[in-house]
């Protein structure tokens, strides 16, 4: 497992809050040794307001919303504590596949472990940071955790911090897209098909068409050229 070190200063020299979460999108996967990773920010209303995730398929995060964070015994603790956990820590030895969560919705999608952690901002949890490991791999444990809450601890800083700084005329409009979709945008900007953008991205022609359409509909077009004039201060800057 990589040093943490190089990570921290990728964040903390991220400019704005999209370069942020392309730091920690891009590089966080190898530093934990799991095959599926995300963040969920949520509103002052703690409804989810935006969601970045790498290897997990839509229908899962679609799944989890409607039911899964209900009886999720992982983020009842973070939620709870504002620190970080992982079902070994908060379920009885045997528990974790016994548990709704899992038979309900992690084990439709191979996920045998998960770990969770809290980013925090103005006294309250504003979002959290997901871990999942598939298939014939360990479960987490006390050093995956401990390595966990210094990332939340860099995260939440960084993300405060950005967040006090005036932000740029088109910070609406961006905040709209994740930066996976921005990634996209970009490349749809520079002419590639789906079938390219998915092999430069590695992910699946399919998966760039629906992102395509959620994109259209966050963004109020009906194709590709409206986007890309609507995100065109964003794309060049």
């Amino acid at each position: 497992m990589a040093n943490l070190q190089s990570l921290f200063h990728a964040i903390a020299s991220a400019s704005d809050e999209r370069k942020l979460r392309l730091a920690f999108m891009d590089e966080v996967g190898k530093y934990f040794g799991v095959q599926r990773w995300g963040i969920y920010l949520t509103d002052e209303q703690s409804r989810l307001a935006s969601v970045d995730v790498h290897g997990v398929p839509d229908s899962l995060v679609e799944r989890y919303e409607q039911v899964g964070r209900a009886v999720d015994p992982v983020m009842r603790y973070v939620v709870k504590r504002h620190a970080p956990a992982h079902e070994e820590l908060v379920l009885p030895p045997g528990g974790w596949k016994q548990c709704e969560l899992y038979q309900h919705c992690c084990a439709y999608y191979d996920h045998e472990h998960i770990m969770t952690g809290p980013i925090v901002g103005g006294g309250r949890l504003i979002g959290t940071i997901n871990f999942a490991r598939v298939g014939n791999t360990p479960a987490f444990n006390v050093e995956n955790l401990a390595d966990l809450s210094a990332l939340c601890l860099h995260l939440s800083a960084c993300l405060a911090m950005l967040q006090q700084q005036p932000q740029r005329f088109y910070s609406t409009l961006t905040n709209r897209l994740t930066p996976r979709e921005l990634q996209i945008a970009e490349l749809v900007a520079q002419g590639l098909t789906n079938a390219e953008i998915g092999t430069k991205l590695w992910i699946t022609e399919n998966s760039v068409k629906q992102a395509l359409k959620r994109m259209f509909r966050k963004l109020e077009v009906v194709n590709r050229a409206e986007m890309v004039a609507r995100l065109q201060d964003v794309l060049s800057a």
